[in-house]
């Protein structure tokens, strides 16, 4: 896979100004994204668009790889917000890890049925490991790593296999309904993969 993960240039948003136009620049390269697709849409299209040069939309972004970034970020990270939220509501670490599985299948299912195109890009940038989607997993590891060692201070979960074999065995369990580049090959079965998956890893996990 490519390592093409450029990062985003923030060298011209040092004020409330700058930070506007790029918030504009990002929301037009979504609404474009969305009708067009991130591939077929060059930094050319969107300046047409917003009716701005490409030379000022290069002040903020250095590519359309760093618009694309963007989106997938905050999208990403809308996501893990509301998984974040459904996990809270939980008290015992069994049925946050039951919740995080559910939730997390949930709203990466809702991306796909509700924006295609948005989660076409997060795909893109799966495939292509941007920083956005190694961010993303990264994160959710650490929501994962959270809930185990919560089990295991609580005595819910067995303490002897080392945290991170457990935390990865777990991501690998639940990336078919996670991982943009995954989940439309199991979306026929939802909701009953996750909740078995999530089963089976809580009985492995039992003291």
């Amino acid at each position: 896979m490519s390592e093409n993960t450029a990062p985003i240039s923030l060298a011209a948003s040092r004020g409330p100004a700058a930070h506007n136009v790029r918030d504009q620049i990002i929301q037009a390269a979504q609404d474009h994204f969305s009708h067009y697709g991130y591939a077929k849409t060059t930094v050319a299209d969107l300046a047409r668009e917003i009716g701005f040069s490409k030379a000022y939309i290069y002040r903020f972004f250095d590519s359309k790889q760093a618009i694309g970034e963007a989106i997938c970020s905050n999208c990403l990270s809308a996501l893990r917000d509301a998984v974040a939220l459904a996990v809270a509501e939980a008290d015992s670490a069994t049925e946050k890890l039951r919740i995080f599985i559910r939730s997390l299948s949930a709203e990466s299912a809702k991306l796909f049925f509700v924006d295609r195109k948005l989660y076409e890009i997060a795909s893109y940038s799966a495939s292509e490991r941007w920083n956005s989607a190694r961010d993303h997993w990264a994160r959710i590891r650490t929501m994962v790593h959270d809930i185990v060692t919560l089990g295991r201070d609580s005595g819910e979960f067995e303490r002897k296999t080392p945290i991170d074999e457990v935390c990865r065995a777990i991501l690998y369990a639940i990336s078919p309904f996670a991982d943009p580049l995954s989940l439309e090959r199991h979306l026929d079965l939802l909701p009953d993969g996750p909740a078995e998956i999530s089963g089976l890893i809580l009985r492995s996990l039992a003291p």
